[in-house]
């Protein structure tokens, strides 16, 4: 019966959810856009050009590991248990994990799935687990010292391998001594570099014990790195501790700040710095400077494709007093010969050739950072960077070019995910588009080669016919990046857009993005901002494209339009381009909508609403709202008995629409504007056509509701479907077409089914909940009907016109503290935030689904992963004895371990390509595909060849000298037997 009379008070004679069944209303959870929790840990693999991300367990959830590749390939590892992730490490087209807990896990990436793991007894230190593409073991340092091996190819320690604490048995009087760092030699894998807290120890494989030991000591009188004690002989706490990438050199990094080079043979210091001095290990070395410095957070030590021109990247080390932070590149270039370089050549190549600083944003500093090479995974990762990926201690993400250290924008190179921290989002919109258009809307812009381009995406449906979902981001650098969300389909444009607002308004400082919209069919983007400007963008090209202008200094016009034109970003050929700017000045921007027919709508804090026609650009409207308040005589007659002589509480617009529809007793239909206020207003405007081909605006009724306006959603009281003001609709009206519309508001507290401008209509009232969101959604085929989400994290659904609910679900992953930001589209998505940095989008017409894995495949068999750099043939003649990969797993495996599954495929592989009569891995011009089993045969083969070689030259070489010596004694002989002859003869002739 209830839903009887209101159908009778709407004035909507047709029942649009007829339907609409209780059990359709069920929640898929469709995706989720973000990083659920704090970052920490990065991680890049240059075979497969993948990115991967951990985070720390929070109250939002447990810590998770986003693998990207290429557009919007993506997997989420999630951890059987909740945990926080430490380490990540890409390892022969595998991922190797280490969380909090000191469990190692073993992730196959393209099922992700974890496929192995074990708890290591004892305490895992921070950054010492060591992997390599090439081997099948994880090195894991332990807090007392030890260091155990994790084969991760039969998922279990090492029984036969475990070394004790040397610097602990070298120094048995020590209270503690525990583990910082531990590195592979970047060309012998049979040397490993353990750093202690006291020093740093090189372990040999082959020998089965530490070859060397390096303790940092500054004598008195020495400045040191911060140049406290000098009066005193001290030993800082080391740090860091890195090979040079042939490994010529070690570095170590202390905690006063010093940075000292060794001579990995001889355990002599080259020379002890800091970032700005050097020789501070000595009493009358430079004045290194009395400050205190900051700890370093991270050091690389880089190379070009050639690993004698190297470099030191480097975190921290600064003083806490410096005007800007930046990470340091120390160009050091070509590294001296060792075996024919004096020590103050060394010296001086330590020095460094220049200094080259990549600097953070204002206010940032950075924690870590994540080098992202073009080719090789070796050399610790550092060898050719193109660029370099900043954590912040915000949490957020920068991402500089390496190394002259200029931004690199995200938008089209990395996944869209990543938005979300690069850096944080302040506020999102979501709207539809229409599908041509949005397919038409590709940006040009010049860009650097794609930094991400692994995986492949997965086949999905096709959905012509529907709108596109574009999400708009603004950013906390002032920048908005929108991009298809999709429906659980093929995006066909998955790439983003971006553009600048501090660019637009020609200010860097106090740019805040309160509010934006963008039009459904002409692709206009209007943006509001807090200090009460408004900016318009629209599609176009860029007549200023690589014009190295001048931006021109525009006078302030307020409650004006500006032409910006000029304004645009140089490096962006097409796209959406800056063309006008309303300054209100009258406070924060707290609404804007764009219409598809031109009209653009905006409202002020201070109470003002002004609607621009796009054609001129004209203002053709301008009023406050406190003229509309005599209008509700309904509202002054209830409230006037409340505190006289108090002012009226202010009102300002918070949700406005444009539609096409007829009003009250009008004979025809008209463009409207509907405005909701904060105080439970709906004001209705017309737009009418005026005598000199401009428009006017007339105030058509005022209707009051209990609370703030939540939704405004005009549609056709006869379909259903939304009453939009198109550019088909408009042309209508000339042809005397009507539509016969109602509008469907939505406050806090109660749903108001109406007909505009002036008439009471339906209504219905939450109990004891507030709503958050709602929105008129369209369930094909079946009908529509408000959906609503409340502040207890649930979900409704309301029949038109009746306004009974026919539905109701939980929405768990909703964060409590953020559902005010909540918004649901016309399609029955819902977008809610489940934490400070991730976005859950929830089909609400579903069948109860939960997020399901990404079905996209991340690894590329067919990429193999370049053999390891080894000595050289001099270093080897020379008397260095090289351990091979396959000597590797003899040494820390036991003669009892099977071959591992890699190299059995890879065999498998050989025989098979032997048996079809085609060429093997290992055939000429195949190189750069070499297989693991080649690889590891190929070893051994090139130094059997040389053992054998160098016996050849020395048997050829002993043959040559016994030849030499028998035709040097004949030769004496027969000099002999001549002077014997002559003296004979000079005798008796």
């Amino acid at each position: 019966m209830a839903g009887f009379v209101r159908s009778k008070q709407s004035g909507i004679e047709r029942d649009l959810s007829a339907s609409i069944r209780p059990e359709l209303f069920t929640p898929d959870d469709q995706a989720r856009y973000g990083i659920n929790s704090q970052i920490s840990c990065l991680a890049y693999d240059p075979v497969q050009s993948l990115l991967a991300i951990g985070t720390n367990e929070s109250k939002f959830g447990p810590g998770k590991i986003y693998v990207f590749g290429q557009r919007r390939v993506q997997k989420i590892l999630e951890p059987p248990r909740a945990t926080s992730f430490q380490e990540v490490h890409f390892s022969a087209n595998r991922l190797v994990t280490l969380d909090a807990k000191s469990e190692i896990g073993v992730w196959d990436l393209d099922e992700g799935k974890r496929v192995a793991a074990q708890v290591i007894a004892g305490r895992i230190a921070k950054g010492c687990m060591v992997t390599d593409p090439m081997l099948d073991w994880a090195f894991l340092g332990l807090q007392n010292g030890d260091v155990v091996a994790y084969d991760l190819d039969r998922g279990s320690l090492s029984r036969t391998f475990r070394l004790p604490c040397f610097w602990g048995d070298r120094e048995p009087n020590l209270r503690t001594v525990g583990m910082v760092a531990m590195a592979l030699h970047p060309r012998d894998v049979g040397k490993l570099l353990i750093a202690y807290t006291h020093g740093a120890v090189v372990y040999s494989f082959k020998h089965n014990k530490p070859v060397q030991f390096y303790e940092y000591r500054v004598p008195p009188g020495a400045p040191g790195g911060n140049g406290a004690g000098v009066d005193m002989a001290r030993r800082p706490r080391l740090t860091h501790a890195v090979w040079h990438p042939t490994g010529t050199m070690i570095l170590t990094a202390h905690e006063d700040g010093s940075l000292v080079f060794w001579d990995p043979k001889d355990a002599r210091v080259i020379m002890a710095r800091t970032l700005t001095d050097t020789h501070v290990d000595q009493p009358a070395g430079g004045g290194a400077g009395t400050s205190f410095k900051e700890p370093y957070s991270r050091i690389a030590w880089c190379c070009k494709e050639n690993p004698e021109d190297s470099g030191l990247l480097i975190s921290g080390g600064q003083e806490p007093d410096a005007p800007t932070r930046s990470l340091t590149f120390i160009e050091l270039g070509i590294t001296p010969v060792y075996a024919t370089s004096s020590w103050q050549i060394l010296a001086k190549y330590c020095s460094g050739k220049r200094h080259i600083p990549l600097t953070l944003p204002q206010g940032a500093q950075a924690t870590d950072f994540l080098l992202i090479p073009r080719t090789s995974p070796h050399f610790a990762g550092a060898q050719d960077p193109i660029a370099v990926i900043v954590q912040l201690t915000s949490g957020e993400l920068i991402t500089l070019s390496f190394p002259s250290g200029y931004q690199i924008s995200p938008t089209n190179q990395l996944h869209p995910s990543t938005f979300f921290v690069h850096p944080f989002i302040t506020k999102i919109n979501v709207s539809p588009m229409d599908r041509n258009r949005w397919l038409s809307m590709f940006e040009k812009r010049d860009q650097g080669e794609p930094l991400l381009k692994g995986g492949a995406e997965a086949s999905w449906p096709r959905k012509r016919f529907e709108e596109r979902t574009i999400i708009q981001a603004a950013q906390a650098d002032s920048t908005i990046r929108l991009w298809d969300s999709g429906h659980a389909d093929e995006i066909e444009n998955g790439t983003q857009l971006q553009v600048d607002v501090a660019r637009a308004l020609d200010r860097y400082d106090d740019v805040e993005i309160t509010c934006m919209n963008i039009a459904s069919s002409t692709g206009e983007l209007v943006v509001g901002t807090r200090t009460g400007e408004a900016i318009v963008w629209r599609w176009g090209h860029n007549r200023f494209y690589r014009k190295d202008h001048s931006l021109p200094p525009l006078d302030p016009n307020p409650k004006g339009l500006t032409d910006i034109s000029s304004r645009t970003e140089p490096n962006l050929r097409e796209g959406l381009q800056p063309f006008t700017l309303y300054e209100g000045v009258q406070g924060p921007i707290t609404a804007v909508q764009v219409s598809n027919v031109g009209f653009v709508a905006v409202g002020a804090e201070l109470g003002f609403l002004t609607i621009i026609d796009l054609r001129g650009p004209a203002i053709i409207f301008q009023a406050p709202m406190t003229d509309f308040a005599k209008q509700d005589k309904r509202a002054s007659f209830f409230k006037s008995s409340g505190k006289g002589g108090s002012e009226p509480p202010k009102e300002w617009p918070v949700k406005i629409e444009f539609s096409v529809m007829t009003l009250d007793d009008d004979k025809y239909s008209s463009i409207c504007c509907f405005v909701g206020t904060n105080l439970g207003k709906v004001v209705t405007f017309k737009l009418l056509p005026a005598a000199n081909g401009t428009y006017s605006v007339q105030l058509a009724g005022v209707v009051s509701l209990d609370d703030k306006i939540i939704s405004l959603s005009p549609i056709d009281a006869d379909t259903g479907r939304p009453a939009l003001a198109t550019g088909a609709t408009v042309a209508g009206l000339r042809e005397g077409r009507k539509v016969n519309g109602a509008l469907v508001a939505v406050t806090q507290t109660e749903i108001r089914v109406f007909r505009p401008a002036n008439s009471k209509g339906a209504s219905k009232s939450f109990d004891n909940i507030l709503c958050d969101a709602a929105s008129v959604a369209e369930l094909e085929l079946q009908g529509f009907a408000v959906v609503a989400v409340f502040g207890d994290r649930t979900a409704r659904a309301f029949t038109i016109p009746g306004l009974k609910e026919v539905g109701k679900a939980d929405l768990h992953m909703i964060d409590p503290g953020r559902s005010t930001s909540t918004i649901v589209t016309q399609t029955g998505d819902v977008f809610a935030w489940t934490g400070p940095s991730e976005l859950a989008v929830v089909h609400v017409w579903g069948t109860g689904k939960p997020l399901q894995q990404s079905p996209d495949t991340m690894i590329n068999p067919k990429l193999q992963i370049p053999a390891r750099p080894t000595i050289s043939n001099l270093q080897w003649i020379s008397g260095t004895q090289y351990v091979s990969p396959l000597d590797l797993d003899l040494l820390v495996g036991g003669p009892d371990r099977p071959p591992s599954k890699r190299m059995l495929d890879a065999a498998a592989a050989e025989q098979r390509a032997a048996r079809s009569g085609g060429p093997g891995p290992s055939s000429p011009g195949s190189a750069a595909q070499e297989g693991w089993g080649d690889y590891l045969t190929r070893q051994l083969n090139e130094r059997t060849e040389k053992l054998n070689i160098v016996g050849d030259n020395m048997d050829n070489l002993q043959a040559q000298s016994q030849g030499w010596a028998d035709d040097v004694s004949k030769f004496i002989g027969k000099q002999k037997r001549n002077m014997v002859l002559g003296a004979v003869k000079g005798k008796f002739l």
